[in-house]
């Protein structure tokens, strides 16, 4: 019997297939003791099932590359620990196994960010991956993870490590299903990258049995277990259509009766580019650089190696538009040369600008690497800076962007309220505003963006939210300067719509997403998108918005 369940669709496409599920969690090992002398050959173990797993994360970076490759380096970085490594061997050094010390130290380090009221729980889904692969190394059996198939399939998981997103095969994983996450989780954005359909937040998912057949609708977050026949043409006849119209929308991204509306590209580093090309972008409308500071958090790369990889991402883009985003540490992304340690709540504390304002040698840093790195190119730079509250915020970073002798355009995100509300205020100082929409919803609805649990206050078709981006854009307007969007908002064909129809001047998406972007926007004429973002606003919940912006550009 056919039946429906919805979760949060984030990533596109449609994928029809039997359920596999994810290997199962590691086992918690036997609590016994073990010989004085004993003691220093387990401490060896564990240090070296540490040091191969960490080896076998950076292994799985490199063979991902782009943003996969910085989230997976981070995941090493966190085995080795030496933090966590000493807990692990004082509790060897009292007589615990290798195995049942690293499971009791990494269950001490989960508590401890639990307790953090969950603003770190992105970092414990991965701090529980990597405990599972060491102890699994350590016990000797096989890793937790992709099942192993000969025929595609659709896998299901309470959640998805980095590790297992980062090196999906498009050719088995027909599209996934999570009863975790949000549409900001790593996984989700990874599933974007890869362009593999995807369904996260969604309770109960562990139950569907195995062998089930599923129809993933990754565009709506829709679910139909064990689809009719009708049902499963209808869905492919849909995904074929979509597919024709991404093949036949090329060019700049436009409304159709001419409106241009440029579609850039959110990306990690060089690694991300050739995605971006191919897609058509017209630029890069993010550039993430902490990626390139989480390669070690013990010290900030030097001028020389940021110069390296900031050139190669703008060579790329001649004549074209490219926004840097300047090191973003804090809250989910703690450097240990910049981000304090004992923050109770990291993501309301020192981060972004703040972070950098403190230690401003780094900021100078960066900000001369970009001024060289630009030096006798065509490309229009552009820097932004993370986490602006207001005027004075957005006038010490245009400061210090002269004072290194940037020649390039200055801008201010807009990730916190105070910065919408404020927007003509901030733009007397900076010349751009850029709309983070993750962190704008987590910090308008006091909803982590990592915790499943408040995915739907995490929607981004909220009123509320969308009341933010209309002021900043409205702001922007008055003052005669740009608006974009460059959270994961932009890459919601239907959704793109509507920001334009609000004011916003440019969508910066990941590189998977611009062709579903382009082909929508240009169904529609600017004044049609303007009637479908009243008629969003009007609404009073998230789905009445989305419901509602799509009778409008149907004319129903």
């Amino acid at each position: 019997m056919e039946t429906t369940l919805r979760g949060v669709g984030v990533s596109h496409g449609v994928a029809i297939g039997e359920v596999r599920h994810m290997g199962t969690a590691v086992l918690e090992p036997p609590a016994k003791q073990i010989p004085v002398e004993d003691a220093e050959r387990e401490q060896g173990r564990a240090r070296q099932a540490v040091d191969a797993v960490a080896a076998d994360l950076m292994a799985r970076g490199n063979l991902a590359g782009g943003e996969a490759q910085a989230v997976l380096e981070a995941q090493a970085m966190m085995a080795q620990d030496p933090e966590l490594m000493a807990d692990v061997e004082r509790r060897i050094a009292v007589g615990s196994t290798a195995e049942r010390a690293v499971y009791d130290a990494f269950a001490a380090y989960r508590a401890l960010l639990a307790g953090a009221g969950e603003y770190l729980a992105g970092r414990v889904a991965d701090l529980d991956d990597v405990r599972n692969r060491i102890v699994a190394r350590l016990l000797g059996v096989p890793m937790p993870g992709v099942p192993d198939s000969d025929e595609p399939y659709v896998l299901i998981a309470r959640d998805l490590a980095p590790a297992d997103t980062a090196l999906l095969d498009p050719t088995l994983v027909l599209g996934f299903v999570t009863e975790e996450g949000g549409p900001t989780s790593h996984s989700a954005i990874l599933a974007r990258a890869l362009g593999v359909p995807a369904v996260v937040a969604l309770p109960g998912a562990g139950e569907l049995a195995e062998g089930t057949v599923v129809a993933v609708d990754g565009s709506t977050g829709e679910i139909f277990v064990n689809p009719s026949n009708e049902k499963k043409e209808q869905l492919e006849t849909a995904a074929a259509a979509r597919k024709a119209a991404l093949s036949a929308s090329t060019g700049p991204g436009a409304t159709s009766d001419g409106h241009k509306v440029p579609l850039l590209a959110n990306v990690g580093g060089p690694a991300d580019v050739p995605a971006a090309l191919e897609a058509g972008a017209e630029g890069v409308g993010l550039f993430r650089t902490e990626f390139l500071f989480l390669d070690d958090s013990k010290s900030a790369p030097s001028e020389e190696k940021q110069v390296e990889a900031y050139r190669q991402v703008l060579e790329a883009f001649p004549e074209g538009r490219v926004v840097v985003r300047v090191l973003d540490a804090g809250a989910d992304k703690p450097l240990d040369f910049l981000t304090p340690a004992d923050e109770p709540n990291p993501a309301l504390g020192v981060r972004g600008l703040r972070s950098l304002l403190d230690h401003p040698d780094v900021l100078r840093t960066q900000l001369t690497a970009l001024a060289k790195a630009a030096e006798g190119l065509p490309v229009y730079l552009e820097v932004m800076a993370p986490m602006v509250a207001d005027r004075a915020d957005a006038k010490a970073f245009a400061d210090a962007c002269r004072e290194a002798g940037l020649r390039a355009k200055f801008g201010a995100m807009v990730e916190i309220p105070s910065a919408a509300l404020r927007a003509r205020s901030i733009l007397q100082e900076v010349e751009f505003l850029s709309l983070g929409t993750n962190d704008l919803a987590q910090y308008t609805f006091a909803a982590d963006r990592q915790v499943g649990a408040v995915s739907r206050l995490q929607d981004p078709w909220q009123p509320a939210l969308l009341d933010l981006v209309a002021m900043s854009a409205e702001g922007a307007k008055a003052e005669g300067k740009s608006c974009g969007v460059c959270g994961e908002a932009a890459s919601d064909p239907l959704l793109a719509c509507v920001l334009t129809g609000l004011g916003v001047t440019s969508l910066s998406m990941g590189a998977a997403s611009i062709p579903y972007v382009r082909s929508t926007l240009a169904k529609y004429t600017l004044a049609q998108c303007e009637r479908a973002a009243l008629a969003a606003r009007a609404a009073d919940s998230a789905e009445e918005a989305r419901a509602a912006a799509q009778a409008v550009l149907s004319g129903e």
